[in-house]
Protein backbone atom coordinates (compact mmCIF):
# COMPACT_ATOMS: atom_id res chain seq x y z
CA UNK A 1 0.00 0.00 0.00
CA UNK A 2 1.27 3.53 -1.11
CA UNK A 3 1.94 5.81 2.12
CA UNK A 4 2.50 9.28 2.39
CA UNK A 5 3.22 11.83 4.47
CA UNK A 6 3.42 15.04 1.80
CA UNK A 7 4.29 16.01 -1.32
CA UNK A 8 0.58 16.38 -2.92
CA UNK A 9 -0.07 18.14 -5.86
CA UNK A 10 -0.41 22.00 -4.74
CA UNK A 11 0.10 21.56 -1.06
CA UNK A 12 1.37 24.34 0.86
CA UNK A 13 3.37 24.14 4.29
CA UNK A 14 5.49 26.14 6.50
CA UNK A 15 7.39 24.43 9.27
CA UNK A 16 8.66 27.57 11.81
CA UNK A 17 12.54 27.00 12.49
CA UNK A 18 12.99 25.33 15.46
CA UNK A 19 15.27 27.91 16.82
CA UNK A 20 12.60 31.22 16.02
CA UNK A 21 10.24 28.84 18.75
CA UNK A 22 12.33 28.17 20.98
CA UNK A 23 14.10 32.11 20.56
CA UNK A 24 11.03 33.92 20.48
CA UNK A 25 8.22 32.04 20.66
CA UNK A 26 8.48 29.84 24.16
CA UNK A 27 10.03 33.50 25.72
CA UNK A 28 7.95 36.42 24.27
CA UNK A 29 5.24 37.63 26.40
CA UNK A 30 2.87 37.88 23.27
CA UNK A 31 3.59 34.57 21.88
CA UNK A 32 4.04 32.19 24.81
CA UNK A 33 0.08 31.62 25.62
CA UNK A 34 -0.43 30.34 22.08
CA UNK A 35 1.54 29.77 18.83
CA UNK A 36 1.60 27.95 15.65
CA UNK A 37 4.81 25.40 15.26
CA UNK A 38 3.71 23.92 11.54
CA UNK A 39 0.89 24.88 9.18
CA UNK A 40 -0.24 23.76 6.06
CA UNK A 41 -2.60 23.09 3.52
CA UNK A 42 -2.72 19.29 1.42
CA UNK A 43 -5.92 19.06 -1.59
CA UNK A 44 -6.79 15.90 -2.56
CA UNK A 45 -4.34 14.13 -0.41
CA UNK A 46 -4.05 10.72 -1.82
CA UNK A 47 -2.33 8.07 0.14
CA UNK A 48 -1.91 10.43 2.64
CA UNK A 49 -0.87 8.84 6.00
CA UNK A 50 0.75 9.64 9.66
CA UNK A 51 1.37 7.43 12.19
CA UNK A 52 2.52 8.58 15.83
CA UNK A 53 2.46 5.85 18.10
CA UNK A 54 3.74 8.38 20.81
CA UNK A 55 2.01 11.36 19.59
CA UNK A 56 3.25 14.49 18.52
CA UNK A 57 4.80 17.50 20.98
CA UNK A 58 1.76 19.65 19.65
CA UNK A 59 -1.41 19.63 19.42
CA UNK A 60 -2.63 19.27 16.08
CA UNK A 61 -6.02 20.41 13.95
CA UNK A 62 -7.13 18.97 11.10
CA UNK A 63 -9.90 20.50 9.24
CA UNK A 64 -11.49 18.87 6.38
CA UNK A 65 -13.20 20.87 3.51
CA UNK A 66 -13.80 17.84 0.77
CA UNK A 67 -13.39 13.94 0.87
CA UNK A 68 -12.84 11.95 3.64
CA UNK A 69 -10.47 10.03 5.70
CA UNK A 70 -10.26 8.66 8.87
CA UNK A 71 -8.10 8.70 12.40
CA UNK A 72 -7.45 6.76 15.27
CA UNK A 73 -6.87 8.40 18.40
CA UNK A 74 -5.94 5.98 21.35
CA UNK A 75 -7.52 2.91 18.93
CA UNK A 76 -10.80 5.05 18.73
CA UNK A 77 -11.54 5.42 14.69
CA UNK A 78 -13.56 8.39 13.44
CA UNK A 79 -14.59 8.70 9.90
CA UNK A 80 -13.90 12.07 8.62
CA UNK A 81 -15.78 13.99 5.79
CA UNK A 82 -16.16 17.62 4.53
CA UNK A 83 -16.68 19.66 7.10
CA UNK A 84 -15.37 17.56 10.19
CA UNK A 85 -13.03 19.39 12.31
CA UNK A 86 -10.60 17.41 14.79
CA UNK A 87 -8.16 18.14 17.23
CA UNK A 88 -5.87 15.41 18.06
CA UNK A 89 -3.95 15.88 21.67
CA UNK A 90 -0.14 16.21 22.18
CA UNK A 91 0.99 13.16 23.14
CA UNK A 92 -1.72 11.34 22.42
CA UNK A 93 -1.09 8.15 20.01
CA UNK A 94 -2.56 8.81 16.51
CA UNK A 95 -2.91 7.69 13.32
CA UNK A 96 -4.91 9.04 10.22
CA UNK A 97 -4.69 8.28 6.26
CA UNK A 98 -7.04 9.83 3.62
CA UNK A 99 -9.67 7.53 1.61
CA UNK A 100 -8.51 6.15 -1.25
CA UNK A 101 -11.23 6.96 -3.34
CA UNK A 102 -12.19 9.89 -1.88
CA UNK A 103 -9.04 11.63 -0.48
CA UNK A 104 -9.35 14.41 1.40
CA UNK A 105 -8.00 18.23 1.31
CA UNK A 106 -7.36 19.54 4.75
CA UNK A 107 -5.62 22.74 6.21
CA UNK A 108 -4.08 21.69 9.34
CA UNK A 109 -1.86 23.74 11.98
CA UNK A 110 0.35 22.20 15.16
CA UNK A 111 0.68 24.54 17.87
CA UNK A 112 1.38 24.61 21.40
CA UNK A 113 1.90 27.33 23.98
CA UNK A 114 0.86 27.65 27.80
CA UNK A 115 -2.75 28.15 26.67
CA UNK A 116 -2.50 25.47 24.21
CA UNK A 117 -3.85 22.86 26.75
CA UNK A 118 -6.52 24.58 28.36
CA UNK A 119 -7.81 25.54 24.61
CA UNK A 120 -7.90 21.74 23.64
CA UNK A 121 -10.00 20.97 27.08
CA UNK A 122 -12.05 24.00 26.31
CA UNK A 123 -12.79 22.29 22.58
CA UNK A 124 -13.43 18.74 23.90
CA UNK A 125 -15.61 20.31 26.52
CA UNK A 126 -17.97 22.31 24.34
CA UNK A 127 -17.76 19.77 21.56
CA UNK A 128 -18.17 16.34 23.58
CA UNK A 129 -15.58 15.27 21.95
CA UNK A 130 -12.45 16.10 19.80
CA UNK A 131 -14.53 16.40 16.91
CA UNK A 132 -17.19 18.81 15.31
CA UNK A 133 -18.98 19.44 12.46
CA UNK A 134 -18.21 23.74 11.14
CA UNK A 135 -20.69 24.78 8.91
CA UNK A 136 -18.90 26.51 5.34
CA UNK A 137 -17.48 29.42 6.37
CA UNK A 138 -15.84 31.35 3.70
CA UNK A 139 -14.46 33.80 6.74
CA UNK A 140 -13.08 31.25 8.31
CA UNK A 141 -10.83 30.27 5.31
CA UNK A 142 -9.67 33.32 4.68
CA UNK A 143 -8.26 33.84 7.80
CA UNK A 144 -6.56 30.57 7.90
CA UNK A 145 -4.87 32.05 3.94
CA UNK A 146 -4.10 35.27 5.83
CA UNK A 147 -2.51 33.47 8.55
CA UNK A 148 -0.67 31.88 5.99
CA UNK A 149 0.54 33.86 4.00
CA UNK A 150 1.96 36.84 7.29
CA UNK A 151 3.92 33.59 7.89
CA UNK A 152 5.00 33.24 4.60
CA UNK A 153 6.31 36.55 4.98
CA UNK A 154 9.26 35.88 7.43
CA UNK A 155 10.05 36.23 11.35
CA UNK A 156 9.68 39.27 11.95
CA UNK A 157 7.83 39.75 15.76
CA UNK A 158 4.78 41.68 13.56
CA UNK A 159 4.54 38.51 11.56
CA UNK A 160 4.97 36.37 14.24
CA UNK A 161 2.69 38.35 16.61
CA UNK A 162 0.40 38.99 14.53
CA UNK A 163 -0.21 35.71 12.73
CA UNK A 164 -0.66 34.07 16.01
CA UNK A 165 -2.74 36.68 17.41
CA UNK A 166 -5.15 36.07 14.55
CA UNK A 167 -5.07 32.15 15.51
CA UNK A 168 -6.68 32.60 18.20
CA UNK A 169 -9.83 34.22 16.39
CA UNK A 170 -9.10 30.92 14.03
CA UNK A 171 -9.28 28.41 16.91
CA UNK A 172 -12.59 30.41 18.02
CA UNK A 173 -14.75 30.15 15.26
CA UNK A 174 -13.97 26.61 15.21
CA UNK A 175 -14.39 25.86 19.10
CA UNK A 176 -17.55 27.81 18.65
CA UNK A 177 -19.05 28.30 15.25
CA UNK A 178 -22.19 29.64 16.30
CA UNK A 179 -20.81 32.77 17.84
CA UNK A 180 -19.62 33.49 14.53
CA UNK A 181 -23.18 33.77 13.75
CA UNK A 182 -25.12 36.22 15.31
CA UNK A 183 -28.44 35.20 16.02
CA UNK A 184 -28.06 31.26 15.28
CA UNK A 185 -27.19 29.76 18.67
CA UNK A 186 -26.34 26.09 18.82
CA UNK A 187 -29.69 23.66 20.12
CA UNK A 188 -27.76 23.12 23.11
CA UNK A 189 -27.10 26.45 24.37
CA UNK A 190 -30.34 27.82 22.23
CA UNK A 191 -32.43 27.78 25.81
CA UNK A 192 -29.72 29.72 27.70
CA UNK A 193 -29.50 32.31 24.80
CA UNK A 194 -33.15 33.05 24.68
CA UNK A 195 -32.98 33.72 28.13
CA UNK A 196 -29.61 35.89 28.22
CA UNK A 197 -31.37 38.18 25.30
CA UNK A 198 -34.62 38.35 27.14
CA UNK A 199 -32.33 39.55 30.56
CA UNK A 200 -31.39 41.93 28.33
CA UNK A 201 -34.73 43.37 26.93
CA UNK A 202 -35.74 43.50 30.65
CA UNK A 203 -32.64 45.37 32.26
CA UNK A 204 -35.25 48.26 33.85
CA UNK A 205 -37.39 45.33 35.64
CA UNK A 206 -36.81 43.06 38.52
CA UNK A 207 -37.36 39.30 37.34
CA UNK A 208 -38.03 36.77 39.12
CA UNK A 209 -36.58 32.82 38.41
CA UNK A 210 -40.16 32.29 37.34
CA UNK A 211 -40.21 35.21 34.56
CA UNK A 212 -37.30 33.65 32.77
CA UNK A 213 -38.36 30.04 32.84
CA UNK A 214 -41.48 31.13 31.60
CA UNK A 215 -39.39 33.04 29.04
CA UNK A 216 -37.87 29.82 27.30
CA UNK A 217 -40.92 27.22 28.53
CA UNK A 218 -38.97 25.41 30.85
CA UNK A 219 -39.84 24.58 34.35
CA UNK A 220 -38.00 26.54 37.10
CA UNK A 221 -35.76 23.52 38.62
CA UNK A 222 -34.70 22.29 34.91
CA UNK A 223 -34.03 26.05 33.46
CA UNK A 224 -31.70 26.57 36.59
CA UNK A 225 -29.87 23.48 36.41
CA UNK A 226 -29.73 23.75 32.34
CA UNK A 227 -28.72 27.68 32.73
CA UNK A 228 -25.98 27.03 35.95
CA UNK A 229 -24.43 23.64 33.70
CA UNK A 230 -23.49 26.36 30.87
CA UNK A 231 -22.42 29.49 32.28
CA UNK A 232 -21.51 28.46 35.84
CA UNK A 233 -24.09 30.87 37.22
CA UNK A 234 -27.43 31.07 38.45
CA UNK A 235 -29.86 33.26 36.29
CA UNK A 236 -30.16 35.61 38.97
CA UNK A 237 -26.59 35.84 39.66
CA UNK A 238 -25.92 36.27 35.63
CA UNK A 239 -28.94 39.05 35.39
CA UNK A 240 -27.41 41.38 38.18
CA UNK A 241 -24.17 40.88 36.18
CA UNK A 242 -25.81 42.21 33.13
CA UNK A 243 -27.39 44.80 35.34
CA UNK A 244 -23.83 45.59 36.39
CA UNK A 245 -22.40 45.91 32.94
CA UNK A 246 -25.11 48.32 32.03
CA UNK A 247 -24.39 50.74 35.43
CA UNK A 248 -21.23 50.73 34.65
CA UNK A 249 -21.57 52.06 31.35
CA UNK A 250 -24.41 54.97 33.03
CA UNK A 251 -21.30 55.52 35.19
CA UNK A 252 -18.77 56.10 32.63
CA UNK A 253 -20.38 58.16 30.20
CA UNK A 254 -23.55 59.70 32.17
CA UNK A 255 -23.75 62.15 34.93
CA UNK A 256 -26.70 59.88 36.27
CA UNK A 257 -26.60 60.04 40.15
CA UNK A 258 -26.51 56.72 41.66
CA UNK A 259 -30.09 56.83 42.77
CA UNK A 260 -31.23 57.72 38.83
CA UNK A 261 -29.13 54.75 37.63
CA UNK A 262 -30.37 52.25 40.31
CA UNK A 263 -34.21 53.27 38.84
CA UNK A 264 -33.35 52.58 35.65
CA UNK A 265 -32.14 49.40 36.16
CA UNK A 266 -35.18 48.51 38.23
CA UNK A 267 -34.17 49.12 41.87
CA UNK A 268 -36.26 51.84 44.12
CA UNK A 269 -33.12 51.20 46.72
CA UNK A 270 -30.22 52.50 45.77
CA UNK A 271 -28.25 50.85 48.70
CA UNK A 272 -29.07 47.69 47.17
CA UNK A 273 -27.98 48.35 44.29
CA UNK A 274 -24.69 50.10 45.32
CA UNK A 275 -23.91 46.75 47.45
CA UNK A 276 -24.81 45.04 44.50
CA UNK A 277 -22.34 46.68 42.70
CA UNK A 278 -19.98 46.64 44.78
CA UNK A 279 -19.94 42.91 45.45
CA UNK A 280 -20.11 41.92 41.42
CA UNK A 281 -17.44 44.77 40.68
CA UNK A 282 -15.19 44.87 44.15
CA UNK A 283 -15.39 48.85 44.03
CA UNK A 284 -18.22 50.82 44.95
CA UNK A 285 -20.15 53.03 42.03
CA UNK A 286 -18.70 55.94 42.87
CA UNK A 287 -15.27 54.90 42.87
CA UNK A 288 -15.93 52.92 39.98
CA UNK A 289 -16.93 56.50 38.74
CA UNK A 290 -13.80 58.23 39.67
CA UNK A 291 -11.71 55.51 38.62
CA UNK A 292 -10.34 54.44 42.18
CA UNK A 293 -9.34 51.24 41.34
Amino acid sequence: MIRKKEGFQGQRMIVIPRNILSRKCAREAALTPLYITDIGYYPKALFHHRKRAQGAEQHILIYCVEGKGSITLKKDVHAIQAGDCFLLPRKWAHEYTADESDPWTIYWAHFQGTSADGIVQAAVSAWNGHRIFLPHSPERIQLFERIYQQLQRGYRDENLVWSNMNFWSFLSSCIYPDFTQPGKPSQQHDAIDQCIDYMNKHLDKMLTLQQMAQAVNLSQSHFSYLFKNNTGFSPIEYFNQLKVQKACQHLLFTQSRIKEIAAQLGMEDPYYFSRMFTKVMGVSPNQYRERKF
